[in-house]
């Protein structure tokens, strides 16, 4: 049985403002404690994004053998640094890394926690009491040749490369589901629209492989600016001038960061503009917002296809996923385009409050990265969501009724634009506004003009001449 003595065990720490009581069992230390206190903002802790404790602890990692390497502190410190490290970045302790995601100080918090926790588990794993600093220091060690604008950078750009992998299959995934689908409609004959009127005939499948493309095209855009998230300026520590860092260091933690990433990281040019400057993340949060606008106009479009059943377009059914309403029976709604438009919608105001971010930060470093990289982690994780679910249980489920289509088209006065280079504009226009009046099949009223022989007019119409008339 736990005693009371126990449960309110504490252990006191000091740090440049003075003493600070800590329950007993944590791992984090004073500075953690504080920024507990100072920034209760969104109630998500660090810890809740793994992406990003990994990320910290392999920069620390790769920190500790370089430093350990190039004798800047003790072998034996190092070696347990390291391993405290491999522990966090394999899943163990992040319950311990308790600091709100959105913080002041440019990440200093997030920093501080992993150099406690880290020093804390090596002291563990020699044998020592937690809070004895005098063996393996936060700052002294684990910190060493470090400062929170070369580590914390360097980790957010790790944690974003790997979560925009996911989103990335995703994309791919429903570019394969919409080329699939474009396959199964490749002969069935609509009407086009343009301003929401009638256009030209086309096919569903031209319609899907057009979505198919604009998918594939994002996923291109997002493959690229990826990779832009591979420089990083750890070793350029506080302004990017390399101070307090041993000769050799910043080439070698970059080669060890690589070996523990698994990442071919390299070390940005300038390290004092890699520090200060936060373009490369309002381009990913640009491309990003592409992508959700166009996941969104998708949606609207399939929204407006299925409308009805009966009294809207009705070109497509969605299938149905829940009942639509608690007053009107039978009613499904499109749910999936929904929640997707309403994920774009957060990663537009998510780009807005990057961009301003990226804008208010002053001389040699930005203080405001903590919610830059909230935002796009949140930008990210949601539409990799949103896509699998559109993917999975919307596109891969619509349907067609290709002879009721097939009819419309017939009916429809945008047949006049096929038939004009035959029997001309005029005529056309005068048979097209007949056809809206009376109701009447633009094919009938031209075969009762004898403007074209019957056989001419079903050459004209054939599905294949509608949608490829040069037969490519």
């Amino acid at each position: 049985m736990t005693s009371a003595s126990q449960l309110t065990a504490t252990r006191s720490e000091n740090d440049s403002l003075g003493p600070v009581e800590l329950p007993a069992d944590v791992y984090y230390g004073a500075h953690t404690a504080r920024a507990v206190a100072n920034f209760p903002i969104t109630g998500r802790t660090i810890g809740e994004i793994p992406e990003l404790v990994t990320a910290l602890a392999e920069v620390k990692q790769a920190a500790a053998k370089a430093n350990g390497e190039l004798g800047a502190i003790p072998s034996d410190v190092a070696e347990a640094i390291v391993a405290a490290a491999t522990d966090v970045a394999g899943g163990e302790l992040h319950s311990e890394f308790v600091v709100d995601v959105i913080q002041g100080g440019a990440g200093t918090s997030s920093n501080m926690n992993a150099n406690e926790v880290l020093a804390n588990r090596a002291l563990e794993i020699l044998g020592l009491p937690r809070g004895e600093y005098a063996k393996v220091h936060p700052i002294d060690h684990v910190n060493r040749g470090q400062s929170t604008n070369d580590v914390y950078p360097s980790a957010l750009r790790i944690a974003l490369y790997r979560t925009l992998g996911g989103l990335l299959d995703a994309l791919a995934h429903l570019a394969d589901t919409l080329r699939e689908k474009s396959a199964e409609f490749a002969d069935v004959i609509t009407m086009g629209r343009t301003q929401m009127q009638d256009a030209v005939p086309m096919t569903l499948g031209l319609s899907f492989g057009s979505y198919a493309h604009a998918v594939e095209a994002d996923l291109e855009l997002l493959r690229e600016v990826r990779e832009n998230l591979l420089e990083v300026n750890l070793g350029g520590t506080a302004i990017g001038t390399e101070l307090n860092t041993v000769r050799g260091y910043t080439a070698l933690a970059r080669q060890h960061l690589a070996e523990v990433t698994g990442l071919p990281v390299y070390t940005a040019s300038n390290l004092m503009d890699a520090t200060q400057d936060t373009g490369g993340f309002v381009t990913i949060s640009g491309a990003l917002k592409r992508t959700a606008m166009k996941l969104s106009k998708i949606s609207n479009d399939l929204r407006l296809l299925s409308s009805g059943p009966q009294a809207g377009f009705g070109d497509i059914q969605l299938p149905a996923m829940q009942a639509g309403s608690s007053i009107m029976p039978g009613k499904v709604n499109p749910v999936i385009p929904e929640v997707v438009s309403q994920v774009a919608f957060v990663v537009a105001g998510n780009d807005l409050t990057i961009t301003m971010a990226a804008e208010g930060g002053q001389l040699q470093l930005n203080a405001f990265e903590p919610v830059i990289f909230v935002k796009l982690y949140e930008s990210i994780t949601e539409l990799t969501n949103a896509v699998r679910v559109l993917a999975d249980r919307c596109v891969y489920g619509i349907t067609a009724d290709s002879d009721a289509l097939e009819e419309r088209v017939h009916r429809s006065a945008g047949l006049a634009t096929v038939l004009s280079p035959l029997i001309g504009y005029s005529n056309a226009a005068k048979l097209a506004k007949e056809a809206v009046a009376t109701g009447a099949s633009i094919v009938d009223l031209v075969l009762r003009e004898g403007l074209v022989e019957e056989s001419v007019l079903r050459a004209e119409l054939e599905p294949s001449k509608l949608v490829n008339p040069h037969g490519d």
